[in-house]
């Protein structure tokens, strides 16, 4: 069994908190610094179907990349928001920790635990 991999940011209060949650529990996740190697757009696709989520569903709205790309307008189709989550790492939700075919993000922390 592989162990789960934690899109992490290491500058987040949130992102830490699940980091250190797993370890608690003495599991080791494989850390993606995803603002380092953001995930390709084919990759966010899987992610956000594991996470039956709609690519504007994990956008952080509040970054000012949202409102500068437009992507609050609602012509925008679902290649093309996941499209700027790739270009624009900022804007993805975080943690997310995926295990197998399933996935959390960690709002609040310990909503990854649910699929350990």
């Amino acid at each position: 069994m592989t162990s789960p991999t934690l899109f992490h940011n290491p500058r987040c209060s949130k992102s830490r908190q699940a980091l250190a949650l797993l370890r608690e529990r003495g599991v080791e996740p494989a850390l993606v610094l995803y603002l380092d190697t953001p995930p390709t757009a084919a990759e966010l696709d899987r992610l956000l179907r594991r996470l039956n989520l709609a690519p504007r569903e994990l956008m952080r709205r509040d970054e000012p990349e949202y409102r500068t790309l437009g992507l609050d307008d609602p012509a925008l189709d679902r290649a093309a928001l996941i499209d700027a989550l790739a270009a624009h790492p900022r804007l993805i939700q975080r943690p997310i920790l995926v295990n197998g075919e399933r996935a959390a993000i960690g709002r609040p922390p310990e909503a990854i635990l649910e699929i350990l």
